[in-house]
């Protein structure tokens, strides 16, 4: 997924308590957690940027990083902490970009990874696990092996609540995708000591669906919601394997049924992993949709005002969630969409989403709206063909949508130049993306005019942090090295 994981190699890309951790409890001038908090709202509370002075802002210092760097950096204290695709973590100073440690790589990924921090340590991604590093000198503490085979990978950014570390593993790995045999497990580690406080397999079969020497998948490549009070996290899943399907099996068929649970949200308690419920967005997915965005938002339902899940993904579909029982609130699609509600591929045909489009990069959510940056990247896909690669960005514009969060109607859509693989994040009145072609672009919340753009130099395939008056852009994309780039407000 254009070096931000979900099941494509960047290098492939054509143009526990539930208490909160001490970075989760950072006051209003810090990004703690990988969603700014832990519902992932991406919301930049108490922020100095507005529309009215978005035109002042200036960099003030770049960082560079030997690989791409592909998740939001976090801004804790006087420190941004970040990792890239090398798995090297730099901590930097946040008012002048001196880098103040920066760790020895701990292997390669596809992407996403990063960092979580809290309670003196920083948690980052390894290639096939994480690791727990000293926050003030970048020193190993411990690591932890999560994957059970050399064909899966790991490919997220950890998120720390209380004592646990959340992390998941896929079936990707820098050399082989999609081995058979290989399921995507969610975990919850010991905080202090790496060890597995529990495990979720996310493929709901012992023989995977049948066939085991063929069939493949689940997992996570995003950082999971967390509603802290009630105790329940959502995690987004994955896509099916093979796909769309083989010579021997055609439209996967080597893999009959809905294939549980890859494509959907799943509630699970966070101190022991049971299951609480689950909804499938994809039955079958022939088409690489990983439904892997949560985030849990409010909404006035009713006179009401009350928690929404919101999960979307590849696929341009979008569902509001009751965050109890999971019934479906509401559904809607965004971007364009062309033979995507296929259940069997004819031939050669074009599909709409592709492989690296619709929702292929977080949402945000903020005074009962939804935003979600839209890739309109098609793909031509063979229903004997396996087609882990070859969704073809820089051929249509992307957008970026707003929602109701209480009924998921369309308020509005912006057209945005090349393909917004920056995310959404909110700060104030605006809400902002990147492209890969290196764009940053701000819209007015409320209309979707834009109000600001410039241009970095670096494709961006990360997704930006602002805490204060800073903003923190990470950046790198195919092959290339990432800079941590910092804007700021001047001085008044």
């Amino acid at each position: 997924m254009i070096a931000i994981g979900c099941g494509v190699a960047a290098s492939e890309v054509s143009v526990a308590s539930t208490a909160p951790n001490r970075a989760a409890s950072s006051g209003t001038t810090d990004w703690p957690w990988p969603g700014r908090d832990s519902s992932n709202s991406r919301s930049a509370v108490g922020s100095a940027i507005v529309a009215s002075n978005i035109n002042r802002l200036a960099p003030v210092w770049d960082v560079p990083t030997p690989g791409a760097l592909t998740t939001a950096a976090l801004i804790v204290g006087n420190t941004v902490y970040a990792e890239d695709d090398r798995c090297v973590v730099v901590a930097v100073d946040r008012s002048t970009g001196r880098t103040i440690w920066q760790s020895p790589s701990a292997g390669f990924t596809i992407g996403p990874e990063g960092v979580a921090v809290a309670s003196g340590r920083v948690y980052a991604t390894t290639s096939n696990g994480v690791e727990a590093l000293d926050e003030g000198s970048g020193q190993t503490i411990w690591t932890r092996q999560l994957t059970n085979t050399a064909t899966s990978g790991v490919d997220i950014q950890p998120t720390v609540v209380g004592n646990q570390v959340l992390m998941a593993t896929v079936p990707v790995s820098p050399g082989i995708q999609y081995q058979g045999g290989d399921r995507g497990q969610l975990y919850a580690l010991n905080a202090r000591s790496g060890t597995v406080d529990w495990s979720f397999d996310t493929v709901d079969s012992p023989d995977l669906w049948g066939n085991p020497a063929v069939n493949s998948g689940g997992g996570a490549w995003y950082p999971p919601a967390v509603d802290v009070g009630a105790g329940v996290v959502y995690w987004g899943t994955a896509n099916p394997g093979p796909f769309p399907g083989t010579t021997q099996y055609p439209n996967g068929s080597s893999r009959p049924g809905p294939n549980l649970y890859t494509d959907s949200t799943v509630a699970l308690t966070l101190k022991t992993g049971r299951l609480r419920w689950f909804d499938q967005a994809v039955p079958h997915d022939l088409f690489d949709q990983d439904f892997v965005d949560t985030l849990v938002t409010e909404a006035n339902i009713n006179g009401t005002t009350q928690k929404v899940v919101v999960g979307t993904g590849k696929g341009g579909q979008v569902l509001g969630m009751d965050p109890t029982t999971g019934h479906v609130l509401w559904k809607t699609t965004v971007g364009a969409h062309e033979n995507h509600d296929l259940t069997a591929l004819p031939g050669p045909t074009p599909v709409l989403p592709g492989t690296y489009g619709g929702v292929l990069s977080p949402p945000a959510a903020a005074d009962g709206r939804v935003y979600l940056a839209v890739l309109n990247a098609p793909s031509v896909l063979s229903p004997d063909k396996t087609a882990y690669f070859g969704g073809q960005i820089g051929t249509m514009n992307g957008e970026v949508d707003a929602i109701d969060a209480a009924t998921g109607r369309h308020l509005w859509t912006a057209s945005i130049p090349g393909d917004p693989t920056g995310g959404a994040t909110v700060v104030n009145d605006l809400v902002i993306t990147g492209t890969y072609q290196g764009q940053l672009i701000a819209l007015n919340r409320q209309t979707g005019r834009v109000v600001w753009t410039t241009n970095l130099g670096y494709g961006i395939s990360g997704w930006m942090a602002i805490a204060g008056d800073l903003l923190v852009v990470p950046t790198g994309t195919v092959g290339t090295r990432g800079h941590l780039v910092a804007f700021r407000l001047p001085a008044r």
